[in-house]
């Protein structure tokens, strides 16, 4: 059955996208439907300015007091440490039900640049198993530069969600990505709509990623909700409203299919993945 099947999934998730378009909102959304479907969830939060917990329930001091993973650390049985040590001495437990770990943060000017708070991401994901986590959903910091370290952070990522909001930029910056993806061997990368306020930004962006050929696995409606929680600097609230929820579910079946299915059946550029049925 399939129920059994999705038992059995193991994914690494990579969020990334231009700035302001809404990645950690995002991430924080689908790492908390991902624990409400009873699924071990460890989240990395790889932001130099580190808002991710916030997102999933913590309070800014409870955030800020998350220990940083050390740099350039080789995680497995023959490096500095495993990926259960990382998680157990340096995670930390939200109100929605994820781990959440912290890897980069720039809390002194001139301290340098973050790359061996990123080799030590890659690491981790190269060797997260099964006991540790069913998704590992990873809040990437804006832009390319991610892809185009050597060996690229996300290298050992099953699949990576571009958000982009309803503008032409976001939508190129999906296609970029994609193409770097595609070079590093990352498997799978969709762009996901986000912050859809008309129906003409379903359109907008289906005609856009089908333009730039980006393959659509879902647009989530915008939401008061989420926007207060944004501005109040509190949780994201479950799902949000009955339409962001939905959407959102649409596309966890997706990602879920896709994961027991293999390469299955990726949509076309531009055209939405299809519901699961039933």
């Amino acid at each position: 059955m399939l129920r059994d099947r999705l038992e059995e999934i193991r994914m690494k998730l990579g969020v990334v996208g231009k700035g302001g378009v809404g990645k950690t909102t995002v991430a924080a959304v689908l790492a908390r439907a991902y624990a409400g479907r009873g699924r071990r969830v460890v989240a990395i939060d790889t932001d130099s300015n580190p808002n991710l917990g916030v997102s999933l329930g913590l309070s800014l001091p409870e955030t800020e007091a998350i220990p940083v993973l050390p740099r350039s650390l080789l995680v497995g049985p023959s490096g500095d440490t495993t990926a259960q040590e990382l998680i157990d001495q340096y995670g930390r437990d939200t109100p929605a039900g994820v781990r959440l770990l912290s890897a980069i943060r720039v809390s002194q000017a001139g301290a340098g640049c973050t790359c061996g708070g990123h080799a030590t991401v890659r690491s981790f994901l190269g060797e997260v198993l099964s006991e540790q986590a069913d998704v590992t959903v990873v809040d990437m910091e804006a832009g390319l530069e991610h892809l185009s370290r050597s060996g690229g952070t996300l290298a050992d990522a099953d699949v990576l969600l571009v958000v982009m909001e309803p503008s032409r930029k976001s939508v190129i910056t999906a296609a970029r990505t994609r193409v770097l993806a595609e070079e590093l061997g990352i498997p799978q990368t969709y762009g996901l709509g986000n912050k859809a306020r008309l129906r003409e930004d379903a359109e907008f962006f289906a005609e856009l990623c089908a333009a730039h050929g980006v393959p659509l696995v879902g647009v989530l409606p915008y939401d008061p909700g989420v926007s207060e929680a944004d501005r109040a600097g509190t949780a994201v609230a479950s799902t949000g409203t009955g339409a962001l929820r939905r959407e959102v579910d649409r596309v966890i079946a997706y990602l879920d299919d896709l994961a027991v299915d293999g390469d299955g059946h990726e949509p076309v550029a531009g055209q939405r993945a299809p519901a699961r049925p039933g």
